[in-house]
């Protein structure tokens, strides 16, 4: 029997959880179905919340862990820039793909995610990229397998209103099983002020005071048509989002003063 034919020759994954996280084996199992030849160039640490920033100041050091795999001392986006300008330049990915991202990225946190930064950077680079991330509920039981399960089927869903959007996709899973996951939603990030960055202080051993920073959520009442409210209709959430940061209501208001 003939093998089936993939969608893309070439896939290069990568995320912010670091090359070994659980979330990027679920992702390159279902990449698999999707790519002919898959590449990971991903953190060699967690680099959760480090939005777009690249590495300017420091050089950058690459650990092979295998064919076609590599780990990045630096951040996600310096993953999708280091890859598609250096490591891959004489075979260029057909697509990014980043994640699979432990926890939602929704809401105003999307500015902080790592994960969708690498989507960015990649399509900065000319490459269509989609982010992907499971939301849950148990920290210690992740869905891996709803995601796994979904991920072929977003690109199916694509297929049926035209392929792929030039723009960069923010796909978030639904903390339910595979087979309770209702479908699909094209959403918008929700607005209201649902998200917190706390901060701890605590005091070492030697009497110096040190900070944790951390996000946490507050339930809330969130617009129809967000993210936020996909996910809570065990739907699939899928958002476009690109690089233009305009506030356009403001925008529109300050010029009406003039």
């Amino acid at each position: 029997m003939q093998a089936p034919t993939r969608r893309f020759a070439r896939a290069l994954l990568t995320n912010d959880d670091g090359i070994e996280a659980p979330g990027l084996a679920a992702l390159a199992e279902a990449a698999a179905e999707l790519a002919d030849e898959i590449w990971i160039v991903a953190p060699e640490h967690d680099q959760s919340g480090t939005s777009r920033a690249v590495s300017l100041h420091d050089p950058l050091r690459v650990y092979h862990r295998g064919r076609h795999r590599f780990a990045v001392g630096g951040t996600p986006s310096d993953c999708s820039i280091l890859a598609i300008r250096s490591l891959m330049r004489e075979a260029r990915p057909d697509i990014v793909l980043s994640g699979v991202n432990r926890g939602a990225n929704i809401g105003q946190e999307v500015a902080y995610s790592g994960t969708v930064s690498a989507a960015l950077a990649a399509k900065l680079m000319g490459v269509p990229a989609i982010a992907f991330s499971q939301a849950f509920r148990d920290r210690t039981a992740l869905r891996w397998d709803t995601a796994m399960a979904w991920i072929p089927r977003v690109f199916d869903h694509l297929d049926t209103l035209g392929g792929l959007p030039d723009t960069v996709l923010n796909v978030n899973f639904p903390d339910v099983p595979p087979d309770e996951v209702d479908g699909f939603e094209f959403t918008r990030q929700a607005i209201n002020p649902m998200m917190m960055i706390n901060v701890d202080k605590r005091t070492d051993t030697r009497g110096a005071d040190y900070y944790w920073m951390a996000f946490s959520r507050e339930p809330g009442e969130q617009a129809e048509d967000s993210d936020v409210s996909a996910l809570r209709r065990r739907m699939v959430s899928i958002t476009p989002v690109g690089f233009d940061l305009t506030d356009e209501p403001m925008l529109k208001a300050l010029r009406a003063r003039g």
